[in-house]
């Protein structure tokens, strides 16, 4: 696969984010309950985004959706903290650089908003991604902020916008 493209969601990328999130929260073994798995946003992920300050990219190659991340103001700290939310990619979009590619593109976005931090949640057996968000500046916190829901991810981070 070639020509990656990052992009804004579109309404008929709903079923595509929705196959990918769930296919790679399944392959990492990551719970079903209490994790994006459950989340009704995944079923309609571009209505989810239609407000202000939130955005969900995908990553694009030869028409098929690989990947995708989004931004959207931490539940319970929206004024200054964002959350970079349900960041994750099919095998075939690893290794490729396009992880940094898509994180650029979100604290950009982020930075449009005004947010002041970024903020994400993730799993300890989740290493490759956790290496991708230390090398993109999120230090590791000592407890959850905001109000996610994700009672079952068990590591949080935080970087500057």
């Amino acid at each position: 696969m070639s020509n990656f493209k990052i992009r804004e969601i579109k309404p008929e990328d709903n079923e595509q984010v929705a196959k990918v999130v769930r296919s790679v929260l399944v392959e990492m073994g990551v719970p079903k309950v209490g994790t994006a798995y459950e989340d009704k946003a995944l079923d309609d992920m571009y209505g989810t985004y239609q407000h202000p300050r939130m955005n969900y990219f995908v990553l694009e190659s030869e028409g098929k959706i690989i990947g995708g991340a989004g931004i959207a103001p931490l539940a319970g700290l929206e004024e200054k903290v964002c959350e970079l939310q349900k960041m994750y990619f099919l095998p075939e979009a690893r290794g490729k650089g396009l992880g940094a590619q898509m994180m650029d593109t979100c604290l950009k976005y982020a930075a449009s908003q005004a947010f002041e931090k970024c903020y994400i949640e993730t799993l300890p057996y989740m290493e490759n991604a956790r290496k991708l968000y230390g090398k993109s500046g999120f230090k590791s916190l000592e407890a959850p902020m905001g109000n996610t829901g994700h009672f079952n991810c068990t590591m949080w981070m935080i970087r500057d916008v």
